[in-house]
């Protein structure tokens, strides 16, 4: 705290110092200005180049060949239907007897 007070002090005899200014002293005199050199010859624009042959077309290859239909296979034969089997034997009439089974 005792700093505080001695810095204040001295930042505001800065601050005063800065308001006042001296005259300005005399000026000398301007140097003369340089000669400016002459602008450089500007280059030839070059020629354009000539335009490249067309190369030539290659020829067309040839069709191939169709290959051949192979050969159909035989049918096979059918084979022959069988004999037909006899009737059998014709059963005979009852004598009309009637059998009366009992319920379990």
């Amino acid at each position: 705290m005792r700093y505080s007070k001695l810095f204040v002090a001295s930042l505001a005899t800065l601050a005063l110092s800065a308001c006042f200014s001296l005259p300005a002293g005399p000026q000398g005199a301007t140097g003369d200005t340089g000669a400016t050199g002459a602008t450089g010859y500007t280059g030839a624009t070059g020629r354009t180049g000539g335009t490249g042959a067309t190369g030539a077309t290659g020829d067309t290859g040839y069709t191939g060949a169709t290959g051949d239909t192979g050969a159909t296979g035989y049918t096979g034969a059918t084979g022959a239907t069988g004999a037909k089997g006899s009737t059998g034997a014709k059963g005979t009439a009852g004598d009309g007897t009637v059998i009366i089974v009992p319920a379990r």
